[in-house]
């Protein structure tokens, strides 16, 4: 019997239907699990409470969901106990708050145990007491909120996020001018909540992870600070800690002030008077750029000049704008690999004289960047980094104050490209007239104390197959460093570990040794810090160390996921294998279904992004990450790093040099042969890809160069031409200027070898990456008569598919092409 044409189309519309809502519920299933496993985890949220005074350290740990208890630790035995008895405690301030207190639930959020132990100081809900062990006995207290330091304008823009608890801020005015507070909304925004007068002081209701500023009535920021989970006292003086530097133009002596106008330099007196030009050919389009370093005898001025280039934008469409019906164009500035930058140069002035110095800039006459500049003590020489356009010369020079004359006083040189944007370190040491220099001049990331006056190396700090991975401290009386160092011997290379050093490296002193990645939280005092370390496969331990040689105090708490793995899930796993030489550790992980098992077969879907700037295969602890959402889809999940990303050695590194085509498949395709050999559930003949960005790239070039191992892949997002994306990120790794290698790395000209299943996806109104990018693959792909799929998400920006209807894409296209269902 054959059915008619319109019942045939109602059920395969049916079916289809019946498809997409299993997916949906599917994911909405996975999503609530994810929001609920965090509680799961035990024994794993923990807030110090440093003494002040005594010897008494304090903690709060979560111990069951929504509940949390107090211990303390004696700094002199190392004995943990309770802090104090929950329950009596609760009791009596339930008592005199006149509220029910669940000793579960203590709402102390600042805390103080006494030498003796026999007496508690504590805030809770904006009053402070004092609790007397003996009777019980709670009384009204004066203990101060902490007060903490202002933040500079950088560091809390760097680490602002989050949406925690509810807390308060007070801010004190020290200054003799009116300040104004400042919100910075989740893009970054600032939003006024009112000024606070001199010597004022006002209490801000917020959340933990909210970012503040406070600026002057010029809008000046003069600092800010991000909430933490207990309240605090933030004190503005007009001085702030980081690295911010203060362009003053007023020179050391406080006679002259600087300032460029019409594209000219001029200096004035400080007291009043004519303003004198000390140059006279600059322009708008050829002239000084209002940046300038005055030498400490205030005798000479440095100043930069700049051409005006004509800097390349871009127009992106936004088809369906919310507030009105007509679509919208947008022109932002992008310049792109190969186009011309604005190459500021050092000028030199000397004040006496009312002159330019030439100054002969042969050392440094093609810059990317010059960077910290800074003069001599003496003011006989200013010197600053340049870093050549292409990054394969990153030098130091100095210029003589007198003459001009230029010379090198240190410099790295490489045959691919120096790692700039990730490794670059420099820290002047001015009493003594020493450099501390971070170079992969011997093929891994050291650090070096040089000297400024000959250049030469006088100590190396840092040595060995390990690599310095970031300088957290420099502590210039002691001549000696804080350290985070990766490749640690016997443990995973990417695992994250802390040394204290001296400059001359010697006193080389560990101080984190568990196998796992580490994060440090030093007291007030620094005599004292945690040391939370973690593995995806292990669950967060948290120690107490002292700081002067990193001895164990003791074991603080160890995480307990015992509730989580009881639901099914499983902790990620971590595999090792060798890469394409036969002979190099390639590390990764595999993350199954919750309802995993072991007698099925799975399709493997690897999470891919091989930006050669960092390594991206999770290393700590999580209870849910977006691999464990798709992997309920009923897939399971990879993730690895191959040769070309960072932080294994140059060698390792420089696979990626105008090779970005290249994306580690060469490596990932042996680990994930390797992983399946010894688990039959990972079915090989149904492999999937996805990424987005730099990974959007990759994943459609598993298509293109490996499509007889990946039968499915989403790209969004993707920088599919390295001549269409951003400037710096390509020209760090593909390098300057534009050759061959830009075309032989696209996908826009390869797609004659398209094989597998593709979903092309793009944010109409991203700004990361040009969408072009991607709707010129799509050209190439019609062109070519490909078979694929594209899909732009209205209004989005980069990261499409993050956003909910791309996931429901990214999962239905990877499901409806991987599985039976």
């Amino acid at each position: 019997m054959t059915l008619p044409l319109r019942v045939l189309l109602f059920a395969a519309t049916l079916a289809s239907t019946a498809f997409a809502l299993d997916v949906r519920t599917e994911m909405q299933c996975a999503d609530d699990f994810g929001k609920k496993a965090p509680s799961l985890l035990l024994r794993n949220e923990l807030r110090p409470f440093w003494p002040t005074e005594g010897s008494r350290f304090a903690y709060r740990v979560n111990t069951a969901p929504g509940q949390h208890q107090f211990f303390q630790v004696d700094l002199a035995t190392c004995v943990k106990s309770p802090a104090f008895d929950h329950e009596a405690l609760a009791n009596a301030l339930g008592q005199v708050t006149k509220t029910h207190i669940d000793k579960n639930k203590l709402p102390i959020q600042q805390l103080e145990i006494a030498a003796d132990a026999q007496s508690v100081r504590f805030r809770a809900n904006g009053k402070s007491w004092r609790y007397t062990v003996a009777d019980h006995r709670l009384d009204p207290d004066d203990l101060p909120v902490q007060s903490v330091p202002l933040l500079s304008p950088r560091a809390v823009r760097a680490s602002r996020g989050g949406n925690g608890d509810p807390t308060e801020l007070t801010f004190e005015n020290m200054t003799d001018h009116e300040v104004e507070m400042m919100w910075l909304d989740p893009a970054g925004e600032p939003k006024s909540y009112g000024k606070i007068g001199a010597h004022q002081t006002s209490v801000q209701h917020t959340y933990a992870g909210h970012a503040w500023m406070i600026v002057d009535n010029q809008k000046k920021p003069l600092g800010g600070i991000v909430a933490p989970d207990h309240p605090v006292t933030a004190k503005i003086t007009g001085k702030v800690s980081g690295p911010d530097r203060v362009d003053d133009k007023q020179s050391p002596d406080g006679k002259w002030r600087a300032s460029t106008r019409g594209g000219n330099v001029f200096i004035e007196p400080a007291s009043g008077g004519e303003r004198i030009a000390l140059s006279h050919d600059g322009s708008q389009s050829d002239g000084f750029n209002g940046e300038v370093f005055w030498s400490p005898d205030s005798r000479k001025l440095v100043a930069f000049r700049e051409k005006e280039i004509k800097v390349r934008t871009i127009q992106i469409v936004q088809s369906s704008p919310p507030d009105q019906l007509q679509p919208k164009v947008k022109t932002i500035d992008y310049a792109k690999p190969g186009d011309p930058i604005s190459q500021p140069m050092p000028h030199l002035f000397d004040i006496e004289g009312k002159r330019e110095i030439a100054i002969d800039s042969a050392l440094f006459n093609n810059p990317w960047e010059i960077m910290d500049l800074a003069w001599s003590g003496d003011s006989s020489e200013f010197s600053f980094v340049y870093n050549q356009r292409g990054h394969q010369v990153m030098r130091m020079a100095g210029v003589r104050g007198d003459t001009g004359s230029a010379r090198t006083i240190f410099e790295d040189k490489s045959d691919t490209f120096i790692d700039y944007s990730q490794k670059y370190f420099i820290h002047r040491l001015a009493e003594t007239g020493e450099i501390l220099w971070a170079s992969e001049r011997d093929g891994w990331n050291h650090l070096y104390l040089l000297d400024s006056a000959t250049g030469a190396v006088k100590s190396r700090v840092t040595q060995g197959n390990g690599m310095l991975r970031e300088v957290v401290d420099v502590n210039e009386k002691e001549r000696r460093l804080l350290l985070k160092v990766v490749g640690v011997e016997g443990q995973d290379p990417y695992y994250e570990h802390f040394v204290r050093v001296n400059f001359d490296g010697s006193a080389y002193t560990r101080l984190t040794t568990g196998d796992g990645t580490h994060h440090l939280e030093f007291s007030p005092d620094d005599q004292y810090y945690t040391d939370t370390w973690s593995r995806v496969d292990l669950p967060p331990v948290v120690e107490l160390k002292r700081a002067a040689d990193g001895k164990l105090l003791c074991e603080l708490e160890r995480a307990d996921d015992s509730a989580l793995l009881q639901t099914g899930w499983s902790r990620p796993e971590r595999f090792v294998a060798k890469g394409r030489d036969g002979k190099t550790d390639i590390y990764g992980v595999i993350i199954r279904p919750v309802h995993f098992k072991a007698d099925a077969k799975y399709p493997v879907v690897e999470n891919i992004y091989a930006g050669p700037q960092d390594f991206f295969t999770p290393k700590a602890y999580a209870p849910w990450s977006g691999m464990n959402a798709m992997a309920e889809l009923g897939f399971v999940l990879v993730q690895m790093d191959g040769m070309g990303t960072n932080w294994r050695g140059k060698a390792f590194h420089n696979v990626c040099w105008k090779n970005l085509k290249d994306a580690g498949f060469p490596d990932r395709i042996p680990w994930i042969k390797a992983a399946a050999a010894t688990r039959p559930w990972m079915d090989l003949d149904r492999v999937g890809i996805y990424g987005g960005s730099a990974g959007g790239q990759n994943a459609m070039e598993a298509l293109l160069d490996h499509g007889d191992f990946y039968k499915v892949s989403v790209a969004d997002c993707g920088c599919h031409d390295n001549r269409m994306d951003k400037i710096w990120w390509n020209e760090a790794w593909m390098g300057w200027p534009v050759d061959e290698s830009y075309e032989r790395n696209s996908n826009v000209t390869r797609v004659a070898s398209l094989r597998g299943k593709l979903l092309l996806m793009v944010g109409e109104m991203d700004t990361n990456v040009d969408p072009a990018s991607t709707t010129q693959v799509v050209g190439a792909l019609e062109k070519a008569g490909k078979d694929f799929e594209f899909l732009s998400i209205i209004n989005s920006n980069h990261g499409s598919a993050e956003t909910p209807y791309g996931k429901y894409r990214r999962a239905e296209f990877l499901v409806r092409n991987l599985t039976n269902r």
